[in-house]
């Protein structure tokens, strides 16, 4: 079965009104894109899960995806209705061929190369070097399959400071891969702590397939241990609600590693913090920072 993808050109104003519009109407997905995506006028917008953003692009891109019988003038009409329109915005109405989906979404996820002798690599892959350290991960159920800077920032931190047989606590752990890693990398014992139950589920699996002795808990159920080194992969305002229970997770002259965390927002997640650490920017990727320190 073949479908039809109908793209309306709109502003900031009438985008998500459009977007709605398309669902209603019996859109299978929409979204809304930049218009001058990967140009040199490319308008970065970022914000954090439950807290709103300033504005949508000022130029958009609004898709839906409708089976290939779909009434598109019609629906097209109603939608500009929906958003107050006057006139016919720009737009144009593509064919998407049925596709093998599965083999597809595959082939988007190829092995990443952290450093030289750390690898992630999706179970359909071979892994390029067998004699590295090769997490096996796929993207499923939890955030975390590699390809972030953030998780990128807090693999090489790992990679680079873990000596052997510390206690780890990976708090916000989503798939497991930062606790995976550490225990490849020569950690002791190593906690995961998430509060989705799916999370939690995902980690335990994924650990498993790379034959990984970590343990996964919801918070109420991690046990109430100080350890050597905690690394946090979330966002700045949950680090910072977060702060006072991880730096209590920390023994002193142990380590925290805190990503997530925007450029603009590291000042203000470092003052947090280094009421309890001696802690500074340890990297920056594509404009995220990971933020390391020692416990005074």
């Amino acid at each position: 079965m073949a479908w039809l993808s109908l793209k309306i050109e709109a502003d900031e104003q009438t985008a998500g009104v459009l977007s709605d519009a398309l669902l209603e109407l019996g859109a299978l997905a929409a979204d809304i894109e930049d218009a001058n995506a990967e140009t040199d006028r490319e308008q970065p917008i970022f914000g954090e899960p439950g807290e709103p953003v300033d504005s949508l692009w000022q130029n958009s891109i609004v898709s839906g995806l409708f089976a290939e019988d779909a009434d598109i003038p019609a629906i097209l009409a109603a939608a500009t209705e929906a958003a107050h329109l006057t006139g016919t915005p720009r737009y144009r109405v593509d064919a998407v061929a049925e596709q093998d989906w599965v083999r597809l979404t595959q082939s988007q996820f190829d092995p990443i190369q952290i450093s030289p002798r750390l690898w992630i690599i999706p179970t359909w892959h071979t892994a390029p070097d067998p004699t590295a350290i090769n997490l096996t991960l796929d993207p499923g159920l939890a955030f975390g399959t590699g390809s972030h800077p953030t998780t990128h920032l807090c693999l090489q931190w790992l990679e680079r400071n873990i000596r052997g047989g510390e206690c780890v606590l990976d708090y916000g752990c989503g798939s497991g891969i930062l606790a995976i890693a550490a225990l490849k990398l020569g950690a002791g014992r190593v906690l995961g702590v998430d509060i989705d139950p799916q999370a939690v589920l995902a980690s335990k699996q994924n650990a498993e397939q790379n034959q990984a002795a970590a343990e996964f808990y919801l918070p109420n159920e991690a046990p109430k241990i100080q350890v050597d080194i905690v690394v946090a992969n979330i966002l700045a305002n949950p680090l910072k609600v977060l702060a006072p229970m991880l730096a209590q997770a920390v023994r002193p002259g142990g380590q925290i590693v805190l990503s997530g965390v925007l450029a603009p927002q590291a000042e203000e997640t470092l003052a947090v913090y280094r009421q309890w650490f001696d802690i500074d920017i340890a990297g920056e990727v594509e404009g995220w920072v990971c933020l390391a320190g020692v416990k005074r």
